[in-house]
Formats: structure tokens, sequence, C-alpha cells
């Protein structure tokens, strides 16, 4: 991999996305700081992968950056807020192992052959109504509750009743996700036995 490649617009959008959340955990007490740092890298999530493809710098090692910096910055926040938090995050973890391992750079595009209700949630790489509420349910779920729990969703002005409606909304998304990370995990590990197996009758 040559210098080139890791100067791709999409790549340094990638870096700043990390120094946002640096700067989000260090202001992580100071709702009014963290809340705009933290939906910034949320936002920008969605303009690095849109700038890959507009200027034809897509790339393995920028595919494999995009999804560390979603892990790095939702591992943070779940682990601020709950003492099992990094149960969440070790999920994630995982479902990018299994993925980036068994399907590369181009795991997005590569569940055709799934269930209906994961080729839905994939779908034009999440682009669909399903997909856009899984995806609000990973990363919004986890600053709506920082917002309920610091106050900050009360202090613009948000009634108890919408609180909680985001959460359930929310909730629901991140759930549809777990499914669907869930399956992505099992059908790795059965990948991996039956290879063992076949190497066995080998």
């Amino acid at each position: 991999m040559g210098l080139q490649v890791l100067l791709y617009w999409p790549n340094i959008i990638g870096y700043v996305r990390i120094g946002l959340v640096i700067g989000a955990w260090a202001s992580r007490g100071t709702p009014a700081l963290f809340v705009p740092l933290y939906s910034t890298h949320i936002a920008l999530d969605g303009v690095d992968g849109w700038m890959a493809r507009r200027l034809g710098q897509t790339s393995r090692f920028g595919a494999w950056l995009d999804v560390v910096v979603d892990n790095l910055g939702r591992g943070m926040l779940w682990s601020l807020l709950f003492e099992w938090g990094w149960l969440v995050a070790t999920v994630e973890w995982c479902v990018f192992v299994c993925n980036h391992n068994a399907r590369g750079d181009r795991w997005k595009s590569s569940f055709t052959s799934s269930p209906g209700f994961i080729r839905a949630v994939m779908a034009n790489g999440f682009r669909t109504p399903l997909g856009t509420w899984v995806v609000s349910g990973l990363h919004g779920l986890p600053l709506w509750l920082y917002g309920c729990r610091w106050g900050f969703l009360t202090h613009w002005g948000l009634p108890p009743w919408i609180q909680a409606l985001g959460i359930l909304l929310l909730a629901a998304g991140r759930l549809l996700a777990l499914s669907a990370e869930m399956w992505c995990i099992w059908t790795h590990i059965k990948h991996l036995t039956n290879d063992e197996q076949e190497e066995k009758k080998n």
C-alpha cells in the first residue's frame, strides 16, 4: 500500500473522524461539546463513502478504516454509558473480524445468497428505509441515550415522552442490527468448522 492511498480524501476524512472521537472522549462530561463533536463524527461516516465513489478513490484500506473508526466511536460511547458497554463493542468488533476475514473490503455487497431479512438490511449498502433504520439504531441509540442521561435533550426542550419514543425506535433498529450481527458471526463459525472438517477428511 503506497502513500497515495493513505492520502486519499476519504481516508483523510477517516483520520479527522478519529480526532473527533478523541475530542468527544476528552469532553465527555460537557454535553455542549461532546454532542456536536460526536454528531460530526457520525455525519462524516456518510461523506467518506460518497466521496470515495465520487472521486474514484475506493480502496481496501479505506473500507477497513471506515469500519474501524465506526467501532472506535461507538465502543467509546457505549463504554461511557454503561459498565457492560464493552459487550456491545465486543460484538461489533467480532462482526468486523468475521466480515472482513470472510468477505473482504466488498462485504456490503456480498450477501446476495443470504436469508431475505439479511439481504433487505444490507440492500444497496444500507441505503433503504430498513437499512437506514438499522444504521440509525447503530449510530443514534448510544448518542440519544447520552443526551437523555446528561440532560442534553431536556435542555433543548424535548419532553420525556419524545425522549422515550426515540429510545424505543432507535433500540428497535439496534436490535435489528444485532440480529444481523448474530447471523454474521454464526455463519462465520459454521464456515470455519466446515473448513476444519474438510481438512480432516483430506
